[in-house]
C-alpha cells in the first residue's frame, strides 16, 4: 500500500500542494498526536515562523525522494528476508556500514556536543530521504559510495541556482554546483561542514562515515537542542527549505525510533519517487566514462518541460511528433537573456559599522561582525549569502563550535554573522567575509583575545595564620578572584613571599612553600583559578625566623592581595602556685 501510494505522490512543480496534503493524511492516519514516548509527530510538528528563515541549506534544496515509511511495524518478521525493491519491513532495514556510521555519528557528537542531543534515527531519516541509505547501502567496507551519487545540476531550471564553487572537485562540474554522497551536501556547504568520521585523514562527501558526521555537526550548530521540537524544526529546514522535505524526514524518524534493523550491504530497499519526478535526474551514481553533472552530446538535457530519457513525454504516448520550425530557415537566432541573480551584481563587501571586537579568553563577543554587499555604484544587494570564514591559528569558533557560518544579507544589504566565542589561545584573530557563489575581494576583520582577568582578590575565610619557628601554619590560604562582580574562572596567578610592603622580590627568611622535590619555594607560577574561581594555595612552613611575614598573590588584571603571616614561640605558661606542705 505504501508504495502504490509513494507512486501517486510525484510532487513535481504542479503537485507540491497534492503532495502536502497526502502527507499531512497519511501522518494522521499513522500516529495521531503524541506517540509512546512523549515526542510530537509530524503531524504536530508545525514549525515557527522563524524556522524556515535560514542562510542557506546543506543541501542547496536538491531534490529528494519522497517515498514515505509503510503503514507495518518497522519490526522484522523471521520470514521476512531483506532484498532490494522490497516493502514492508524490509523497509525499516539499514545496511549495516550505513547504520555503524549514523550511530558513530551520534557517539561523537554526544562528546563533542552534548547540548545537542542528536539522535542517530535522525540521521538515518534524512540518509533515507537524500539518498535512499547510500542507494541501497551501495558502500565499500571503509564507507566511501562505490560509486559518486550526485544530484542534479544546480542551474536554475527547475532548480535552485548556484553556480560552481569548488571548480568541479567534488562534483565534476565546473559551471554549476551539484549536491554529492550521501548526505547530499552541496560543495561549498562540505567546504566548511565536512568532517572526516573514519579517521583516513581525508573529508570525503561520498563516505557516509564522513558525511553522516558532517550532518551531525551541521545539525547541531548555533546551539540547537535537538530534543525541542523548535529546535528539531529548525535544523531539518535549515537542511532543506522545505516544509513537506519536514513533515518526510519527521515521519522516516518516528518510523525508526520505533525501531530497525541491520542488513547487508547492497540489499536495502531503494526508493521509488523523487520530488523532482518530470523536472530533472535524480541522485545516481556516475556511469564511468562520463563527466559527473553533464549531459552525452546530443542526449536531451532533463528539466521541468522536458521528461526523463527513457520515458515517454506523457502517459501512453510514444515521442511525440518533431514540430515544425517557427523561425524561417538562415534567420539568425537571439542568444537566450538570462537574469542575473543578486549574487551576479555584487561588486564589493564593505564593513556595516562594526565595533571594535575583543573579549576575555573563554568570553563570548560582545559586538558582531557586519558585513554590507554592494554593487559598483554601492547599492545594497540583499539576498546574497556572505560567508564568514576564521582563519589562522586559534581556537576561537563562531557560538555552536563552528569556524565558519553562511549568512543571507536583509533587505538593507547587511550580513550580520553569529556572535564569536573566545578560546584559550590569546592575541589576534582573523574572519573572513567572502561572497558565496561570486569571485570578489574578501574583507577581513579583527578580533583580540585577552587572557582571562579578575579584578578583585579575597580571602574566603579570616582565620589567622600563624606559626611556630621551624613548624607548618595550620592553615591553607584560599581565595577567590571575581572580574566585574563575576567569577573569575582559569585566570593566572602568582604567589610571593614578599620581602615588604615596598619590596616585591622574594624574602630570603621566614615562611616558605616546597617543591616536589621537598626544596624551600618563595614563589609559585603557574597558579590558575579554578571553576568557581577559587585558588587553594599549597601548605606553608616557617623556618627558625620569627616575625611578621606577607604573601602577595597576584593575577592576570592587576588584582592583588597581600596577607599577612605570623612566626612566634609558643607563649611559656607561667609556674603554678606551690603545693602547700603537708600536715
Amino acid at each position: 500500500m505504501a508504495a502504490q501510494f509513494g507512486r501517486r505522490l510525484r510532487k513535481g512543480a504542479a503537485t507540491t500542494a497534492v503532495a502536502a496534503v497526502a502527507v499531512a493524511a497519511l501522518s494522521a492516519s499513522q500516529a495521531p498526536g503524541v506517540n509512546d514516548h512523549g515526542r510530537q509527530t509530524a503531524a504536530d510538528a508545525t514549525p515557527s515562523p522563524e524556522a524556515s528563515a535560514s542562510d542557506g541549506s546543506a543541501t542547496g534544496n536538491s531534490p529528494y525522494y519522497t517515498d514515505l515509511p509503510p503503514l507495518k511495524s518497522p519490526n522484522p518478521s523471521p520470514s521476512t528476508g531483506p532484498g532490494p525493491g522490497g516493502t514492508g519491513a524490509t523497509e525499516a532495514g539499514i545496511p549495516a556500514t550505513v547504520l555503524d556510521a549514523y550511530k558513530k555519528a551520534e557517539t561523537t557528537l554526544r562528546e563533542a556536543k552534548p547540548g545537542c542531543n542528536l539522535p542517530w534515527q535522525l540521521l538515518a531519516a534524512i540518509g533515507r530521504v537524500e539518498s535512499g541509505q547510500a542507494r541501497g547501502g551501495q558502500v565499500r567496507a571503509d564507507g566511501t559510495t562505490i560509486k559518486p551519487i550526485l544530484g542534479p545540476q544546480l542551474d536554475g531550471n527547475g532548480f535552485a541556482l548556484i553556480k560552481d564553487t569548488d571548480d568541479g572537485a567534488y562534483d565534476g562540474n565546473s559551471a554549476y554546483d551539484s549536491a554529492v554522497g550521501p548526505m547530499q551536501f552541496i560543495p561549498s556547504t562540505w567546504a566548511w561542514a565536512g568532517r572526516d568520521g573514519n579517521g583516513d585523514g581525508k573529508k570525503d562527501p561520498n563516505n557516509i562515515y564522513d558525511a553522516a558526521l558532517a550532518a551531525g555537526h551541521y545539525l547541531c550548530r548555533n546551539n540547537w537542542d535537538l530534543s525541542q521540537q523548535d529546535d528539531l524544526d529548525r535544523a531539518i529546514l535549515s537542511y532543506n527549505q522545505s516544509r513537506e522535505y519536514l513533515n518526510l524526514v519527521m515521519r522516516w524518524l518516528e518510523y525508526y525510533r520505533k525501531g530497525t534493523h541491520e542488513v547487508p550491504d547492497g540489499t536495502g530497499t531503494l526508493p521509488d519517487n523523487r520530488s523532482d519526478d518530470g523536472a530533472g535526474a535524480s541522485p545516481t551514481p556516475t556511469t564511468p566514462g562520463s563527466t559527473p553533472g553533464t549531459t552525452p552530446p546530443g542526449s536531451p538535457t532533463p528539466g521541468p518541460d522536458r521528461p526523463k530519457p527513457g520515458k515517454p513525454g506523457k502517459p501512453g504516448g510514444g515521442t511525440p511528433a518533431p514540430k515544425p520550425p517557427t523561425t524561417p530557415p538562415g534567420t539568425p537566432s537571439t542568444p537566450p537573456t538570462t537574469t542575473p541573480t543578486p549574487t551576479d551584481t555584487v561588486d564589493h563587501l564593505e564593513d556595516a559599522g562594526t565595533a571594535k571586537l575583543t573579549a576575555m579568553a573563554g568570553d563570548t563577543f560582545g559586538k558582531r561582525i557586519s558585513t554590507r554587499a554592494e554593487t559598483e555604484a554601492g547599492k545594497a544587494v540583499a539576498k546574497v549569502r556572505v560567508r564568514f570564514t576564521i582563519v589562522g591559528d586559534t581556537d576561537t569558533t563562531f557560538t555552536g563550535g563552528e569556524s565558519v557560518a553562511t549568512v543571507a544579507t536583509n533587505s538593507s544589504g547587511v550580513a550580520v554573522a553569529p556572535a564569536l566565542q573566545a578560546g584559550e589561545k590569546t592575541g589576534a584573530v582573523t574572519v573572513r567575509a567572502t561572497v558565496v557563489g561570486r569571485t570578489v575581494p574578501g574583507l577581513d576583520y579583527k578580533a583580540t583575545v585577552t587572557e582571562r582577568a579578575a579584578d578583585t582578590l579575597a580571602r574566603t575565610d579570616d582565620a589567622a595564620l600563624t606559626c611556630a619557628p621551624g613548624g607548618e601554619f595550620a592553615t591553607q590560604v584560599e581565595v577567590k578572584a571575581m572580574y566585574n562582580g563575576a567569577v573569575a574562572d582559569g585566570v593566572a596567578a602568582t604567589a610571593t613571599l614578599i620581602t615588604s610592603a615596598d619590596d616585591a622580590t622574594d624574602n630570603d627568611k621566614g615562611p616558605y612553600f616546597k617543591d616536589a622535590d621537598g626544596k624551600t619555594v618563595r614563589t609559585l607560577t603557574g597558579l590558575k583559578t579554578d571553576a568557581k574561581g577559587l585558588l587553594k594555595l599549597p601548605k606553608l612552613y616557617a623556618d627558625d625566623t620569627t616575625g611578621t611575614f606577607l604573601l602577595r598573590i597576584t593575577t592576570a588584571g592587576g588584582a592583588t592581595l597581600t596577607v599577612e603571616l605570623t612566626v612566634a614561640a609558643a607563649e611559656t605558661s607561667s609556674p603554678s602556685a606551690s603545693a602547700s606542705p603537708s600536715a
